[in-house]
């Protein structure tokens, strides 16, 4: 299947899901297996987006990581041709603005950059359980700033993001994730 056509199946199935009670359940135990790893508490410096509603919520990890005194970066996309992002920091403090894509941000434009993170915790549509290939929404802002800066990465997936084997063609400049986080396992 084209990336297009399963982004546009995904998207579907995902806004129908946002309203299950399923999701909330599995959304707890993603963030539960997400802080029983090591990954996070041997970083300091974590890299994450403020979620949609159809994606997994990522509040309650922001706040989860504030209170062990990790620094938190959000993700904000340029306004460029290149399709670029940066990781702005993020506190408590912090006021938000809604992006072009409907995703909180940062507000202030002067705030501290860090692009050079210990671990990102990567969205996205469909991930891969056997190559760890993602399907994003198709900007090619994460695989892009992944090259650019190689890093750790993880991905939080509910059931209906979990697929055994890519049912999309992968690129050979879609970046794969290190690590895959699934309600019942975690793949590395």
């Amino acid at each position: 299947m084209e990336k297009i056509d399963l982004r546009k199946k995904q998207i579907e199935s995902l806004k129908e899901f946002a309203d299950e009670n399923q999701k909330k359940i599995e959304d707890k135990k993603l963030l539960d297996k997400f802080m029983s790893t090591n990954l996070w508490r041997n970083s300091q410096s974590i890299g994450i987006t403020s979620s949609l509603p159809i994606e997994v919520d990522t509040s309650e990890l922001i706040a989860r990581l504030w209170d062990e005194g990790k620094d938190v970066y959000l993700a904000r996309a340029n306004n460029d041709p290149d399709h670029t992002q940066d990781f702005l920091e993020y506190t408590y403090m912090t006021k938000l603005k809604k992006s072009k894509f409907g995703v909180d941000e940062v507000a202030n434009p002067d705030a501290k950059i860090n692009n050079e993170l210990d671990l990102i915790v990567v969205p996205g549509l469909a991930f891969a359980l056997d190559s760890h290939a993602r399907l994003g929404f198709g900007g090619g802002y994460y695989d892009r700033f992944l090259k650019k800066y190689p890093t750790k990465t993880i991905a939080l997936a509910n059931s209906r993001m979990i697929f055994e084997h890519a049912q999309w063609p992968v690129e050979n400049f879609d970046v794969p994730i290190q690590t895959i986080i699934t309600p019942t396992k975690i793949y590395k």
